[in-house]
This record gives structure tokens, C-alpha cells and sequence, in this order.
């Protein structure tokens, strides 16, 4: 049986160190919001961030009592810039810590839920223009204002509200507190889009998006091939994953294809989740390796940063469900310059056991992970004193994960040059319908897979720039990769 790994221990370590920890009582004028903010900040960064002993300012002996830290970060206007400063070299060395003002907007994030025009987008500049933007639809979240609409994939829109998006506006009127936009289409034009006189008035609800997107089984060459647009691991949906897998399993499918050009990550578990699906055959073996800070590593043993592929999903009520398991011996799959976190974490862990063939492009390069701390006694939200006068949380990174060869892609996926695979871009002017299998990405992979064959030379699109943001960014659960503290 699997080594069950409670990560509860973490509250363990927390609560030892707040006992190690005496500070002074407090004997000036009041404690604002801000200030108990601020200590909240550096007193989870001070435990768990993974580079704590980079950052002078998260030292145990920077400051004298709470009071002294209080008066300190005062020189701050706001918590994000108290985090900011607490960061290792942001931008470069740590490029996915994050501080959010409404954690329940992150934990919906988390299972799909977003403030959505349910259009899932990428953004390019002008190939004439260097301040110009352009975006593209990806694809059209169901139920969602875009799809009421009509707005398909393929479809490119380059004004919102009658302005011409550029690269210093895109983020604002797109992403702001906006409840409706109008989106002005056009024609591609060689990737110097012109106004077709089309637009559509979107508007921005909530909206729930299911993150198995596309579960098929395609005939080809005496072959069953299941195909999979998995894009996002959120893990309300594990079960549904898991029959979707049973469906495979049943019709005894020859081989598998798993798209995640759009899966920006999410949860570890349902990762190995995934990975045990796909497998099988490996039960209780090594899936991934964490590698922590000191001051949790030497508190616990080191299995307790093992995780193994496993045989149950175990659900939000305790339960547990037998995963349906393919016992494959090689997959491929489908990735992007979007595809990061979960996504990278499941090909690297298993090519550590079966061949695994990548399609696509560069994936990110995230091989780190974080938790979600909260303003409580021991930094979680089910701790004790939960601040109900704000309801900051902070995503910060707080381990390294490898698969059992210790080995994982901090400069991405490359499909050809560390991967075997096929390295082949989105054709805009030509995305084809995802799921179809004329559609261009999906097309190679079937061909690869019924033939061997990486097929014609690299795709060479000289009328396309590089993406400069996509929607998903812009969402609280943003290229994450996340440990879920519970019972595993």
C-alpha cells in the first residue's frame, strides 16, 4: 500500500515555531489592518518560502519583537509591496510567488470558477507594428456570454469599446473592473489585423469552466486512440476524469493523446491523479520528489517529500474511489507556450517510467510550487483566529518538484530538442476546431502515432509574433502549481 502522507504536519511545524518564537507584547497605539497584513506576510514567507534564507528581510533575527517588524513595513503603501519586497529577485529567480486581496475569488480560481466573457484568448503584436495588439480566440467557455453570442475559435478582435489595443492598454481595458466590453473583430491579414465592421458585446458573469474540455475515442488505422483537452487540474473534477478514463478503458483504447496547450497547471494530486490513470502498472513507485526549505526538510523525514503514483482518488468526503487505470506503455501529448506547472510536472514524472512523445512548443518552465497560506494562528484557513478583517492570501513558492530521476525542465518542455516529440506552433490564421481530427496539432499527433512518422519539416509561420499574455494569466489561479493540504 501507498505511504499515506498527511500533510497536516505542516500545522505541526507551524505551531512549533510560533511556540520558539516569543514576541513582545504589543504596549503602543492600536494595530491597524495593514500592519497585521504585513506580519501575516513575513511570518509565512519567514517559515515556508522557498528561498527564506535569500531575503535579509526574512531572517529569525531581523527584527527585535513584533512591534519593531510592525514599524518597519510601514514604510510599505501596500501588502502587495510588502510581499514584493519579500521576494527573491522577482521576475527572475522568482517568477510565480503571488499575493491575492479575496482568497475565495482564489479558491474558486482553483476549481475553474471565474469572473469569464468566456473568451479564452492569446495576445500578439502587430507583425508592423511594435505597440499594436491583436488577440485570438482560443477557445469559447460553455455557458458563457461568448458562446451565447456566437464568438467561435479562430476569431480575431483587435478594439475594445472602439479602442485600438495596444501594448500599454490591453491589461486595462480588457482586465479591468469593467462589466461589459465591446469587441471590435477583424481580419487577420497576415498578422496586421483589419476592422471587419463585426463586433459583439460581451459581458463578464461567473462562470464555472469544466476543465475536461474534449474526451473522444478516434478510429484510424485499425487503431483506437483516446483523445483528451484536459485544461486545468482542478480536482472537483477527478472523478469525472476518472470515468472519462473508465470509457477508455472499456473500449480498450491502443493509445492516448493528453492536450494541454491551454493547461496553465493546478493541484499536484490530481496530477498523480492523471499520471495513475495513464499507468497504472506503478502503484506505490516514486511519481515526484519535493524539495523544501530547510526549516521544513528538518523537521520531517525525507519520504515525507515522496509522493508515489497511487490506486484511489481520494474524495473531498474521505472516500475513496479505484482509479481506472490503462496500464499504458507510452503517451503522447500536446502542449504550448501556455502549458506549465501540472502540466510539465506529469511528462517529466512519467517519461521517467514509459515513452512519452511531446507535440507542440516550448512549455513555460515551472518546476516549483506553492501553497495557499492564509492570516490564521497556523497560516491555514481552517487554523485558529482566521482574520476576519481582511481576506488576503499569498500563493507563495515553497518547494522544487523532480520525478524519481531527480531531474525536471526549469527552461521548459522543448519538443525535438529535450523531448522527443515533434516541435510544431498554433497556425493562427488556421486553428482548425479542437477535437477535429483535421485540426492541424491533433492531425500530426495522429499521424505520428499511426505512422512513426514526425511527417513534413518544421512549420515555419512568418506572419506570426510571439504571445505576449494570454486570459488565463489574468485569472487568481494563474500558472499555478499547488500542494493541497489534506490527507493524500
Amino acid at each position: 500500500m501507498k505511504k499515506r502522507v498527511i500533510f497536516y504536519f505542516l500545522t505541526v511545524l507551524m505551531l512549533n515555531f510560533s511556540c520558539e518564537k516569543k514576541e513582545e507584547p504589543i504596549t503602543e497605539a492600536p494595530v491597524s489592518t495593514s500592519d497585521e497584513v504585513n506580519h501575516f506576510i513575513w511570518k509565512g514567507l519567514n517559515l515556508y518560502y522557498l528561498w527564506n534564507t535569500e531575503v535579509t528581510d526574512l531572517a529569525d533575527d531581523k527584527f527585535k519583537n513584533v512591534t519593531d517588524l510592525y514599524s518597519y513595513f510601514k514604510k510599505y503603501s501596500s501588502p502587495e509591496e510588502t510581499f514584493n519586497s519579500l521576494l527573491n529577485k522577482p521576475g527572475i529567480v522568482d517568477r510565480f510567488s503571488w499575493i491575492v486581496d479575496d482568497y475565495v475569488a482564489l479558491e474558486n480560481s482553483f476549481q475553474g470558477i471565474n469572473i469569464t466573457t468566456g473568451m479564452d484568448f492569446g495576445l500578439r503584436r502587430y507583425v508592423s507594428s511594435n505597440s499594436n495588439i491583436y488577440g485570438y480566440v482560443r477557445y469559447v467557455i460553455p455557458n458563457s456570454s461568448a458562446e451565447s453570442l456566437g464568438i467561435k475559435r479562430g476569431m480575431i478582435f483587435n478594439t475594445v469599446n472602439g479602442i485600438q489595443l495596444t501594448d500599454t492598454n490591453y491589461n486595462s481595458l480588457l482586465f479591468g473592473n469593467t462589466a461589459s466590453l465591446d469587441i471590435g473583430f477583424a481580419n487577420f491579414n497576415n498578422g496586421n489585423p483589419l476592422a471587419n465592421n463585426t463586433f459583439y458585446s460581451v459581458s463578464k458573469t461567473e462562470v464555472q469552466e469544466n476543465p475536461i474540455a474534449i474526451s473522444k475515442i478516434i478510429n484510424v488505422s485499425n487503431k483506437k486512440i483516446g483523445y483528451l483537452l484536459y485544461n486545468q487540474f482542478a480536482s472537483a473534477y477527478d472523478q469525472e476524469l476518472n470515468a472519462v478514463f473508465n470509457t477508455f478503458k472499456s473500449n480498450n483504447i491502443d493509445d492516448l493523446i493528453i492536450d494541454l496547450r491551454y493547461n496553465g497547471g493546478g493541484s499536484t494530486t490530481s496530477a498523480s491523479y492523471l499520471a495513475s490513470m495513464i499507468t497504472g502498472q506503478f502503484t506505490d513507485q516514486v511519481f515526484t520528489r519535493e524539495v523544501w526549505n530547510d526549516k521544513v526538510t528538518d523537521a520531517f523525514s525525507a519520504d515525507s517529500f515522496t509522493n508515489n503514483f497511487v490506486n484511489k482518488i481520494t474524495t473531498s468526503s474521505g472516500a475513496s474511489i479505484s482509479i481506472n487505470s490503462l496500464e499504458l506503455p507510452s503517451v503522447y501529448f500536446i502542449v504550448s507556450a501556455s502549458s506549465a506547472s501540472a502540466s510539465e510536472l506529469i511528462i517529466n514524472a512519467l517519461d521517467a517510467y514509459i515513452d512519452v512523445k511531446v507535440v507542440g512548443t516550448q512549455t513555460v518552465g515551472k518546476q516549483v510550487g506553492s501553497i495557499t497560506l492564509y492570516d490564521s494562528d497556523n497560516l491555514f484557513k481552517s487554523g485558529a483566529n482566521l482574520n476576519s478583517k481582511h481576506s488576503y492570501a499569498m500563493q507563495p513558492l515553497v518547494f522544487e518538484i523532480k520525478n524519481k530521476n531527480n531531474k525536471n525542465y526549469p527552461e521548459g518542455i522543448i519538443p525535438e530538442t529535450n523531448f522527443t516529440g515533434i516541435n510544431m506552433a498554433e497556425n493562427i490564421a488556421n486553428l482548425g476546431e479542437l477535437g477535429n481530427e483535421d485540426e492541424p496539432l491533433l492531425a500530426r499527433t495522429i499521424q505520428y502515432i499511426t505512422t512513426g512518422l514526425k511527417g513534413s519539416a518544421k512549420q515555419k509561420v512568418y506572419y506570426q509574433t510571439t504571445e505576449i499574455y494570454n486570459s488565463k494569466l489574468a485569472t487568481p489561479a494563474n500558472n499555478t502549481m499547488y500542494k493541497e493540504l489534506k490527507e493524500n
